[in-house]
């Protein structure tokens, strides 16, 4: 099975100057959790992706104004990408090697044509192999950030 069978055609996009705010609202109205930024309406070229995480993790987290943030400076440039044309097998493993959810899907002219989603994979594939692809994306980090120790734990574990 190929991208182009079962991917979402032509999805919602947003432009590096939309507010934090209106990419919200339409994340919420849409019912999705990531848009493809585009450098125009027109052209649809892909410029890269933002995502609700993105939006709370470093524009309301940070105390920006979502009102009147642009969106742009947050955006994952250079995102994992597939083309139509690829195997539905091979984005899985892009999904499962990068850890990520949603994949734009580009056209030779770098378009943003499309995206593939884990509930795209999840009309398509067989539950096994869904709930293998789910599990690798979800797997936690392998990297455990702990606090440096306080002087007097280190004493303590030092008497």
């Amino acid at each position: 099975m190929r991208v182009k069978d079962v991917m979402t055609r032509y999805p919602v996009c947003c432009v590096s100057d939309d507010t934090a705010q209106a990419v919200a609202q339409t994340l919420r109205n849409e019912d999705i959790g990531s848009m493809p930024v585009v450098t125009d309406g027109e052209s649809q070229r892909l410029e890269g992706i933002i995502t609700d995480r993105d939006l709370c993790c470093s524009i309301i987290a940070a105390g920006l104004d979502p009102k009147t943030t642009p969106v742009g400076p947050f955006v994952t440039r250079d995102p994992v990408i597939c083309r139509p044309e690829q195997s539905l097998d091979s984005c899985e493993r892009l999904m499962q090697t990068h850890r990520i959810r949603r994949i734009p899907v580009v056209d030779d002219e770098a378009r943003c044509i499309g995206i593939l989603s884990q509930a795209d994979l999840a009309r398509s594939e067989d539950a096994p192999k869904v709930h293998m692809t789910v599990a690798e994306i979800s797997r936690p980090s392998l990297a455990i950030i702990m606090p440096a120790p306080s002087t007097q734990s280190l004493w303590s574990l030092t008497t």
